[in-house]
């Protein structure tokens, strides 16, 4: 499991990265390696939801442990 969260997590920043790249030079990173419109850069929009979502597991994972 800790290496799916190593995972999640670093899909995560490279999300953020991108979404600074956006908010500071009107750039899309991932939109510019892989097409605008194209179904892989929708899957990877996807799949860094899904680590986003992930992550959240462990942000509240010092609640399970005490």
């Amino acid at each position: 499991m800790e290496t799916l969260q190593k995972i999640a997590l670093t899909l995560c920043i490279i999300g953020a990265l991108n979404w600074a790249f956006v908010g500071l030079f009107d750039f899309n990173l991932v939109s510019s390696l892989f097409g605008a419109d194209s179904v892989l850069t929708n899957v990877i929009y996807v799949l860094i939801g899904i680590c986003g979502a992930l992550n959240i597991g462990i942000l509240f994972m010092h609640l399970r442990n005490e």
